[in-house]
């Protein structure tokens, strides 16, 4: 469609914003009943069931179940360029919501019903998404390799921090699973005759210590052991341990991945143990933030107040891995950062989930709702924009193997 002049672009940014205070309650509400009784990867019954719920009361119908997700949901409304709303709602073990993704998923439900009510009028199509599983899981990869970004032009959410920031730094990650199988003795009588398991996993754990040394800062390589023998007076049989193996991309994630299998391998062979290992579950791929989208986002933020600063000149950062980071890799993205909690509150932390239930995080729902839609009208009214964020994205060279 042409673009419209400023008054009207002007008129239906006001319509918007106003919407979403109407609905305000409702989305602080959602928040604090999702925070209220978290639910872990592809468990968010309740979290799913809520907002396709209250979504359709909202003026936005939304399916449950879609693109072969059982506790994801997806909804449309108008037709033309596309905008991709999505909203998170899993939590983490034992804390909860430490990452704050009931913020994210009730800003996305605000900003997905308050487009929906003006995509007519801004010739546009807003999809929202619920993507589960995003502490793991990778829901956003499921549900896109099922065809949920088709027709999609650019994508977007908020994300709970500290601070204001225009994206998080979201490196490759993939989860190793490795368990040892020795021999069992007994401790005491006949330890020559066993084979001992923990012992391998011991090494194989040190092995990793003296690797961290030799890798690129920005990596990590983290892991827990999940089994370690039975009884002390029995040489342990098997071991076992969980790991998460992070690295600036795909491609130097790959060479990563190895040098930790060997590092792990040595153990077993150092004990006569015998070692097995699976890579669990999609690989998470590294954030591409789309400038001018971000730069959009960074506009319509200072309408509500919201000073959003670039992690790369301030050096105030917030590193983690998401599923976010394929989709960007598919269509023009952006993952900007909003402050719900006191800075220095690191997120997946007890003392982050109950800033996730406070009125700085309600503010930040609110905010963050107005911020999204204001921006993608921005995207649908201006001829300019749409052409700027899709020569920016192929400039980006992204890597369409990630799914």
């Amino acid at each position: 469609m042409a673009e419209l002049d400023n008054k009207d672009v002007r008129s239906i940014k006001e319509q918007v914003r106003e919407h979403v205070m109407r609905i305000a309650p409702v989305l602080v509400e959602t928040s604090r009943a999702i925070h209220a009784k978290p639910e872990l990867n592809f468990e968010e019954h309740f979290a799913c069931e809520l907002l396709v719920r209250t979504s359709g009361k909202l003026g936005l119908p939304v399916e449950p179940g879609a693109y072969e997700s059982v506790t994801g949901f997806a909804g449309d409304a108008g037709a033309g360029p596309t905008v991709c709303i999505m909203s998170e709602y899993d939590a983490l073990p034992g804390i909860g919501h430490g990452c704050g993704h009931n913020v994210i998923a009730a800003a996305g439900l605000g900003a997905a019903v308050a487009l929906s009510a003006v995509a007519d009028a801004c010739g546009g199509r807003v999809r929202y998404l619920g993507t589960p599983a995003e502490e793991g899981g990778g829901g956003k990869i499921i549900m896109a390799r099922n065809g949920a970004l088709e027709g999609v032009d650019v994508a977007m959410m908020v994300h709970s921090a500290d601070a204001d920031l225009t994206t998080i730094d979201a490196i490759a990650l993939q989860q190793l699973q490795v368990r040892y199988h020795g021999r069992e003795s007994h401790a005491a009588a006949a330890p020559h005759m066993g084979r001992n398991a923990l012992d391998a996993a011991v090494l194989g754990y040190m092995g990793v210590a003296a690797l961290r040394q030799h890798i690129l800062p920005t990596e990590r390589v983290h892991g827990i052991f999940t089994e370690a023998g039975e009884k002390p007076n029995i040489v342990p049989r098997e071991s076992a341990m969980e790991w998460y193996v992070r690295s600036d991309d795909v491609t130097s994630l790959g060479a990563l991945k190895e040098r930790v299998l060997a590092s792990l391998a040595a153990g077993a062979h150092a004990c006569g143990c015998t070692m097995d290992h699976e890579w669990i579950g999609p690989m998470y791929a590294d954030m591409i933030t789309n400038p001018q989208l971000s730069a959009a986002y960074v506009a319509n933020a200072a309408v509500v107040g919201r000073s959003v600063t670039d992690p790369r000149v301030t050096g105030k950062r917030v590193v983690g891995s998401t599923d976010m980071g394929n989709i960007s890799h598919l269509v023009p993205s952006i993952h900007p950062m909003i402050a719900c909690a006191p800075p220095g509150t690191a997120i997946h932390t007890g003392a982050f989930a109950a800033c996730a239930a406070s009125a700085a995080a309600d503010t930040a729902v609110v905010d963050g709702a107005i911020a999204m839609a204001l921006t993608a009208v921005d995207f649908w009214l201006s001829d300019g924009l749409r052409a700027d964020i899709k020569a920016d994205f192929e400039r980006a060279r992204p890597d369409k193997d990630v799914l």
